[in-house]
């Protein structure tokens, strides 16, 4: 069973200091930009909803979050996530898999930043509890259930309260089977 490692917070709190100091620094060169920025309103919320259907599967996902706008450039928060998976009657390869059930929830602590309007960098450290049920034609049932840890490092195109990107998980490993890979396209609404 995996453990939550210490060691991947003390990096994502070193990226995030890194970057809101340097950004904070930014911030005081930009002149009277900062002038119009509402200190009143500083916290949004989005996140994000999946559903996918098919023949014999079933794929729903959950994940709200809330951030807090600390200037015009940089933001941090936390989210929450959660997703139930369901395979019946499909052919795995290498397999004798008569179903496949998967419940995954956890949390995450984001950071955002702009360094300019259209574009936002973000890490995000994402603790998962991953639940896992085989269930085999000769009807054996394995239940394979641990912690995933990813860290994610992106970069996005944002317009308005929508940006749409990329992000790397860099402690991605095949052998978890949490993630397809390490690479992932990502949509984020805030408001």
């Amino acid at each position: 069973m995996k453990r939550f490692n210490i060691k991947y917070l003390s990096v994502f709190l070193s990226i995030s200091f890194f970057l809101a100091s340097s950004f904070s620094i930014l911030a005081q060169d930009r002149g009277n930009t900062t002038e119009n920025y509402d200190f009143g309103n500083k916290w949004k919320f989005g996140g994000g909803l999946g559903i996918g259907f098919g023949s014999g599967y079933t794929d729903i996902m959950i994940a709200p979050s809330a951030l807090y706008q600390v200037n015009p450039y940089f933001s941090v928060g936390t989210g929450l996530q959660g997703s139930y998976i369901s395979s019946k009657n499909r052919s795995y390869y290498n397999s004798n898999i008569k179903e496949y059930n998967s419940w995954i929830y956890g949390g995450s602590i984001i950071a955002l930043s702009n360094p300019i309007p259209q574009i936002q960098l973000s890490a995000e450290l994402e603790q998962l509890r991953v639940n896992n049920t085989y269930k085999y034609h000769e009807g054996q049932k394995i239940d394979d259930n641990f912690w995933n840890t990813a860290l994610f490092l992106g970069v996005g195109y944002s317009q308005g309260p929508v940006t749409v990107g990329v992000r790397y998980n860099v402690l991605y490993k095949e052998k978890d089977m949490v993630y397809g890979s390490a690479y992932m396209p990502f949509v984020r609404f805030y408001f």
